[in-house]
């Protein structure tokens, strides 16, 4: 296959990078599929299963990590605090919102 790239235009460009980067990310899951069915099928023929093979490779092992320390507490109540990570909580926003800087609330150890 052979495609005349000096006679692309910008969009058509980006339009041919993208379906390749497509077709390349489908031949991967369609290639690691394959390699993964080939492994069960002979690990399944030894007698053992994919979790004894490879211990703490499960999805459910791997869920439910350790749990973060916080970073943040509320200077009005100190029961209630953060990690930093997801949504930020009603207090921060309001402590930010009311002049207050995230140095100012975070916990000093």
């Amino acid at each position: 296959m052979s495609i005349d790239l000096k006679n692309l235009n910008n969009q058509q460009l980006d339009e041919l990078i993208a379906q390749a980067r497509m077709r390349k990310h489908e031949l991967v899951r369609e290639n690691l599929g394959a390699l993964r069915e080939r492994l069960e099928k002979i690990i399944k023929q030894e007698g053992y299963t994919l979790d004894e093979v490879f211990p703490g490779r499960s999805r459910r092992a791997r869920k439910g990590g350790g749990v973060v320390p916080a970073k943040y507490a509320n200077p009005a109540n100190a029961a209630q605090t953060w990690s930093g990570r997801g949504k930020r909580p009603r207090w921060f926003n309001d402590a930010l919102a009311a002049g207050k800087k995230e140095a100012d609330l975070r916990i000093k150890a």
